[in-house]
């Protein structure tokens, strides 16, 4: 993602999360949240009225993709967190990767859209030159669809249809 943090189209805001979105409306493709747990002061980062002004931030085909916390250790939290995302977007999923230095090897991430669409379907597939060009060393087409077919019981806890 580093190799992003260059393109003129990138806003990165280092903030609080609920102050900032108060004041934008429609303005963003995309919005990306990688927060901390839901303690202390990132709690508010996990209601519903924060899911609510990314709702209204992000632009009528706006994609939002946050912390999804870690399937084995926070079942019951990430159901909660799907739950409030639904009450918000029309389209709602989960998707999980791997990462060494968190809990387990695996975090998820909660992505919603505005619009209904296959979201393990990238926007645009990637070809092998353009993966190595922009020096990607874990993101490809199919590592970015294999990340939403998870464990059976995720499906059944997170009301997710089975990928295959």
């Amino acid at each position: 993602m580093a190799v992003g943090l260059s393109h003129p189209k990138l806003e990165l805001c280092i903030a609080d999360g609920v102050e900032y979105l108060e004041k934008c409306e429609g303005k963003f493709d995309v919005i990306i949240t990688d927060s901390t747990d839901p303690v202390g002061p990132a709690e508010g980062l996990f209601e519903l009225r924060f899911y609510k002004l990314i709702h209204k931030a992000l632009k009528p085909d706006g994609i939002m993709c946050n912390q999804g916390e870690n399937i084995w250790l926070d079942k019951e939290l990430i159901q909660d967190v799907l739950k409030k995302c639904r009450a918000v977007f029309p389209c709602v999923s989960y998707a999980n990767c791997t990462l060494a230095t968190y809990a387990c090897g695996q975090i998820g991430l909660v992505l919603c859209s505005n619009t209904m669409r296959d979201l393990s379907k990238p926007v645009r597939t990637l070809t092998e030159d353009e993966v190595d060009a922009n020096g990607y060393k874990y993101y490809n087409s199919a590592v970015h669809s294999a990340s939403f077919v998870l464990p059976n019981f995720a499906h059944k806890a997170f009301g997710l249809p089975i990928k295959s």
